[in-house]
């Protein structure tokens, strides 16, 4: 009995340039990810190398310090230098106006999508679209206007200026989140608590905030990060050495004949613990939070 070879037909001829176009794609995908590490290390390097620098000579050729030392942290800390006499003052200002912000954000953004997606108001779409047509001019086209309203308030060099500043930029981005996660909260939940003789302030509080924990999470994150790295405004709105965030102290070192910039970068990296703390305890809610209502809505 013969044996006759059978051809595997076109498909079995695709088979290897099939495996050798999804080699290609995967190497360009590496390629790709290594270049943007790459990219975005660098200046995260750059910042540590400078901040171990004894002299913080940012003009080196060297790619580590020849003497590291950890003296600039030490300085900063213990507010060693004439530009840091304040720095825990101005990071508990920072702290300040963060909680602030995210706070307001929650309780207003929170209340205006329960307002609107749940107790049903008339035209209630009409508030959220209109506040985030606030989002068509750009932020930084509405800071002399910011600063002339308060000054006529009597808010000039306030903490709660640049508060109010934020809270108007952040409120709208956290309603629209709210309403499209508030879609996957089933309503007859709130039907049933109506029937049970639940006022809408016992519903909001008892089931609405609850079950919206993943969205508060995520909108409160970012509500956090928008005030802590938030410069203009505070730039604009505070301008006493008491009364400044560390952003804008951070400024004020290029203002120095000799600018000491292992102080400078050192303060930058102890600024940028605490975001970078909450965003890595609270990742995994901030993706369920902007992501659960786009799948179940």
């Amino acid at each position: 009995m013969s044996v006759v070879a059978v051809d595997g037909g076109p498909a079995a001829r695709r088979r290897p340039n099939y495996r050798r176009r999804r080699n290609l794609t995967e190497a360009a995908a590496m390629a790709f990810a290594v270049l943007l590490i790459f990219w975005t290390v660098t200046p995260l390097y750059n910042m540590v190398f400078v901040s171990l620098e004894s002299h913080g000579d940012v003009f080196t050729s060297n790619i580590w310090p020849v003497h590291p030392s950890l003296k600039s942290f030490w300085i900063v800390v213990t507010q060693g230098y004439w530009y840091l006499e304040y720095f825990w003052h101005q990071f508990g200002n920072s702290l300040y106006i963060g909680a602030a912000t995210t706070f307001l954000t929650l309780l207003i953004g929170s209340l205006a999508s329960f307002s609107i997606g749940r107790m049903r108001l008339k035209n209630g779409w009409l508030v959220s679209n209109a506040a985030l047509l606030t989002y068509v001019i750009p932020a930084s086209f509405l800071a002399i206007p910011f600063y002339s309203i308060m000054i006529k308030y009597g808010l000039a060099n306030n903490l709660w200026a640049v508060i109010f500043a934020e809270v108007t930029f952040a409120t709208p981005y956290a309603i629209f989140i709210f309403q499209q996660y508030g879609v996957s909260i089933p309503i007859e939940l709130d039907e049933a608590a109506r029937i049970d003789g639940a006022s809408p302030l016992q519903v909001y509080l008892r089931i609405y905030l609850p079950l919206m924990a993943p969205a508060l999470v995520a909108v409160g994150t970012y509500a956090l990060l928008l005030a802590w790295n938030e410069y203009l405004y505070q730039f604009m709105l505070l301008s006493s050495v008491k009364s400044m965030t560390v952003p804008v102290a951070l400024a004020q070192f290029l203002n120095s004949d000799e600018a000491p910039w292992n102080y400078m970068m050192a303060t930058a990296i102890i600024y940028a613990i605490p975001p970078v703390a909450i965003y890595y305890a609270f990742r995994q809610r901030m993706t369920a939070g902007l992501t659960m209502g786009g799948v179940k809505g």
